[in-house]
């Protein structure tokens, strides 16, 4: 692995304790050029988390809380008029950094969800008729809530599929929970994490992961993988996209492991982070299987 960010890694693991897996897989979320989604109950460390890997990197940083009144403007920018110059002038909103983090975006209407689409595929947003690019690297991590949470939308099939991969912390194991409680809570929230990379070392890291091999033996059971969500009726199949992104993340993850070529153990460890968010239940057949299931169960009044 190349040092720096080995040392990426290190630094990560002392301030998100006992989590290591889930780090690496955000690292390699990161170097695969995808986006991250972090789904969990609030107070886990998603937050934490997307700070720390931004000060580590060394790149920009942006916070947004998502809530029902934030409009799509709010994220992305808007024109005001300047009398002095009788023109508009473009006010970018904080969609322009380099890390976005959308704090609890499922607390947002559809409307202000969508505002993004554009801007993680495509990194670059249109705004009164002018496309305007977004810095590079530009990696957007959203948290959000469970679903059964009060005043939460669920997001559309359409946005998740454009996040690489979705993760879940979940609780620490004791020893690291006891560590966590023995650290004074305020100086870990006033430190200042050193930046490890800079944005052009990133950039040059990324563009050594396609460089990774993966033979069509591989390919073939990754493909296999992907063809066995389309023959299932309960749930909807994984797309091209998806494809493509389990091909990325595998070989950002063999590059994680130091080694030039993917393995099947690289498409197991990636897998269920790239698929699981896009694998949802399709539900026209969950409609059909309720009414089924109302018509069974209604006694008959003829």
């Amino acid at each position: 692995m190349h040092t720096d960010i080995q040392q990426v890694e290190l630094q990560l693991n002392q301030v998100i304790l006992g989590k290591a897996p889930q780090i690496r897989l955000a690292l390699t979320c990161l170097l695969a050029q995808g986006h991250l989604l972090l789904e969990d109950l609030p107070g886990m460390g998603k937050t934490t988390l997307a700070h720390a890997l931004a000060q580590s990197l060394g790149l920009s940083y942006r916070r947004v809380q998502f809530t029902s009144d934030l409009l799509p403007a709010d994220l992305t920018g808007f024109s005001i008029f300047d009398a002095r110059s009788q023109q508009f002038n473009f006010q970018p909103g904080p969609v322009f950094s380099q890390v976005l983090l959308a704090d609890e975006i499922n607390r947002a209407s559809p409307k202000t969800q969508s505002a993004l689409l554009e801007a993680m595929e495509e990194q670059q947003v249109s705004v009164d008729g002018e496309t305007r690019p977004l810095p590079a690297p530009f990696f957007v991590i959203a948290t959000q809530n469970p679903l059964f949470h009060s005043g939460t939308n669920a997001l559309p099939e359409s946005q998740l599929d454009r996040f690489l991969m979705r993760l879940t912390l979940g609780f620490p194991e004791r020893a690291a929970e006891l560590q966590l409680l023995q650290q004074d809570q305020q100086n870990r929230q006033q430190q200042q994490l050193p930046a490890l990379l800079s944005t052009e070392r990133l950039r040059a890291l990324q563009a050594l992961v396609p460089q990774i091999t993966a033979t069509d033996a591989v390919l073939g059971y990754m493909l296999d993988l992907i063809r066995q969500s389309r023959q299932r009726s309960d749930m909807l199949p994984l797309s091209p996209r998806a494809a493509r992104g389990l091909v990325r993340a595998a070989k950002a993850y063999a590059f994680l492991q130091q080694r030039q070529f993917v393995t099947t153990e690289d498409v197991q460890a990636v897998f269920a982070a790239v698929a699981e968010h896009r694998l949802q239940p399709r539900q026209q057949q969950h409609q059909s299987n309720l009414s089924a299931l109302l018509i069974q169960e209604t006694p008959c009044s003829c």
